[in-house]
């Protein structure tokens, strides 16, 4: 008979041999990401848009004036609108020229991408255009998409190319195998520069406030990208950002970047996603912060255009 020593030992022994450790599952990348989702960024934890109008064809480039009225494009329809920080949407400009990517430069003018002329337009406060740059100022133009102004006044933008929506080609004289991000400078006469050639399709691009960092999105690629930017305004250390490409993109006070798609995708300013923000809509094409306090996110997506009151305020007013 054994021992109630023995017995002990035995079944010590039974329970080793039988334990095995249990394989640790892997978390999906929403799991992984749950501890740093920002609740901070929205008013009460609210990250749902309201829909301000579905009256349009197709929606792009949003841009803010100095008073928080965003503007934005029917880029279909041939459109400007405007939304001012009272909360009036109305027609801002017919026949503006089929615009998508803009920008407010500090005299109060929209800078505009319009990549079915292949020019940069300037449209001023009463509606009036002026060219900046036509199709063969620099080797022709594919087709200007987006772009960025900082402090000096430089215009950094995105020139991919888009074939005709009805299927002609066009011949542009362009190498459209070969589409860049350029630098206008300030006061440079339409002296254009190539920063980067590398890119399959450009599209998104903006830069920090300080002039310091600029995003470009390879929409083909499906990455954003970092940069430097040197004093002469040229671009080094280029790194990948963030593992999706994106239309239109902006960025908030804390640094953090809102990528376009399907969902708008928050990442701060380490490159990690801590937030997502859904319409229903499946195809977002832009973004801008505007308003009295420029914490109103207006979203362009298609047909519709939205609204969300955010915690944090934009950087381009």
């Amino acid at each position: 008979m054994f021992s109630k020593k023995y017995a002990i030992l035995i079944l010590s022994l039974i329970a080793a041999i039988s334990y095995q450790p249990v394989k640790a599952m892997q978390l999906s990348e929403e799991e992984s990401q749950r501890d740093t989702i920002d609740r901070s960024l929205f008013i009460k934890g609210n990250s749902t848009p309201t829909l301000l109008s579905n009256q349009f064809v197709l929606t792009e480039g949003p841009a803010v004036g100095i008073d928080g009225t965003i503007y934005f494009n029917d880029v279909a329809d041939n459109k400007t609108y405007k939304y001012t920080s009272a909360g009036k949407l109305s027609l801002f400009k017919m026949n503006s020229g089929n615009l998508s990517g803009m920008y407010m430069d500090h005299s109060g003018s929209l800078i505009a991408c319009s990549g079915t002329s292949h020019r940069l337009l300037k449209i001023d406060a009463k509606g009036e255009v002026s060219i900046i740059l036509d199709i063969n100022d620099f080797q022709p133009l594919n087709g200007p998409n987006d772009l960025w102004i900082n402090r000096k006044g430089d215009i950094y933008f995105t020139d991919p190319y888009y074939p005709p929506a009805d299927g002609t080609i066009q011949e542009i004289g362009s190498d459209t195998s070969t589409q860049r991000v350029l630098l206008l400078k300030n006061g440079m006469a339409k002296k254009v520069a190539v920063v980067d050639g590398t890119l399959i399709k450009p599209n998104g691009i903006v830069g920090t406030p300080d002039g310091k960092f600029l995003y470009v999105a390879d929409i083909k690629a499906d990455k954003t990208y970092q940069y430097n930017i040197n004093s002469d305004g040229t671009l080094s250390n280029k790194r990948i950002f963030y593992n999706k490409g994106s239309d239109g993109m902006t960025l908030d006070e804390r640094g953090n970047l809102y990528l376009t798609g399907e969902e708008i995708t928050v990442v701060n300013p380490k490159g990690i996603k801590i937030a997502s923000i859904h319409t229903p809509s499946k195809k977002i094409t832009n973004l801008c912060f505007g308003g009295k306090e420029s914490n109103m996110l207006l979203i362009t997506a298609k047909k519709e255009v939205y609204l969300l009151k955010m915690n944090v305020t934009g950087i381009e007013k």
